[in-house]
């Protein structure tokens, strides 16, 4: 049996910080801004996704190897966003 993490955020934030794989993005409330996911451990490159301030609440599945770690940044006014991962 597989084991997720999950990480609920509501601003810029560290995720993981290592490999792991990103499982899912899950937009809990409607984005008011940008989000843009990175395969880093800050705001920065490479850029795994980016959603805009129209897309809608929903789950978002990726299983994607991140090697160096899962950054969330977000320009949004309190968003409500879970990040689903799993540790390598």
């Amino acid at each position: 049996m597989k084991i997720y993490q999950k990480t609920n955020i509501t601003s810029g934030t560290l995720v993981h910080s290592g490999a792991c794989v990103l499982r899912y993005i899950v937009i809990n409330t409607k984005n008011t801004g940008g989000i843009v996911v990175s395969d880093a451990i800050t705001a920065t490159t490479p850029v795994v996704a980016s959603f805009s301030a129209n897309a809608p609440e929903g789950t978002y599945r990726f299983d994607c190897v991140m090697a160096t770690g899962i950054y969330v940044d977000v320009s949004a006014t309190s968003p409500d966003i879970t990040v689903v991962w799993e540790k390598l």
